[in-house]
């Protein structure tokens, strides 16, 4: 009895700390992780499309500072976040800055390019946008939330994360700091 006592309250635990963060993760609530620097962002993967540019791989991209920003068009932390995001990409990519955005649905609905290319039109954004309906390079990056970004060195490393809405000057900071650094191509 005690076993099967236990057993439950386990499970009742681990419920509970998966909703308690279901629920910081759609509050909106900004948190920047710390990540590990030493990790490779992984390549585009699954890729169903690209909107708004030829298709890119981090391989590509050597050199440049990239920032990965997944999200999608029906999230309301994500609509809040993308004139931010449009905004450091319009500032900073004539100095090496590649914004990516990763367009990963939520509900099946959002699968349909045509509405994504929709939600690119009405928001503006003039990065490129990979379209992840089979959530490849959404797990290829362990993500967990919408909306999320990525900032990778010049030398292809994840070196800063951001989930949630907020914290839009130090987010410009990271990228600015990246920016300045030297960085070797390949």
């Amino acid at each position: 009895m005690y076993s099967r006592f236990k057993t439950l309250a386990t499970v009742v635990a681990v419920a509970a700390i998966a909703a308690l963060g279901a629920v910081v993760a759609n509050s909106g609530a900004a948190t920047a992780v710390p990540v590990d620097k030493n990790r490779a962002a992984p390549e585009f993967t699954g890729i169903n499309q690209w909107l708004n540019s030829r298709p890119l791989t981090m391989q590509q991209l050597r050199g440049k500072v990239v920032l990965v920003d997944f999200w999608t068009y029906t999230c309301i932390n994500c609509v809040h976040t993308l004139p931010h995001v449009e905004k450091l990409y319009e500032k900073y990519k004539d100095q090496g800055l590649v914004v990516i955005g990763v367009h990963t649905p939520e509900y099946a609905f959002e699968r349909e390019t045509k509405k994504v290319s929709a939600a690119i039109a009405e928001y503006g954004l003039h990065y490129p946008v990979a379209q992840d309906n089979s959530y490849a390079t959404w797990n290829a990056y362990g993500n967990q939330y919408w909306p999320a970004v990525y900032l990778i060195d010049k030398q292809g490393h994840i070196v800063y994360s951001h989930f949630g809405e907020g914290d839009y000057d130090q987010i410009d900071a990271a990228v600015r700091e990246q920016l300045a650094r030297p960085g070797q191509a390949g």
